[in-house]
């Protein structure tokens, strides 16, 4: 094998794209896209939390 031919391979996806087909995926990589979309959901959530006490801190401060 000579240097560079690893190059020349597909590069597997690291991530989901939503409405992707998932008939090809085994159970494992199944379990992969969920916690991968799971750790999303969780780091969405955080940002929409911090957004809205950013918020409710600058109504409170101009409603004075």
């Amino acid at each position: 094998m000579a240097i560079g031919d690893e190059d020349d391979r597909p590069k597997r996806k690291l991530g989901h794209e939503i409405g992707q087909d998932i008939a090809l995926l085994s159970v494992a990589e199944l379990g992969e896209r969920i916690d991968l979309l799971r750790a999303e959901i969780a780091r969405l959530e955080a940002a929409r939390d911090a957004k809205q006490a950013s918020r409710s801190a600058a109504d409170q401060f101009f409603r004075r």
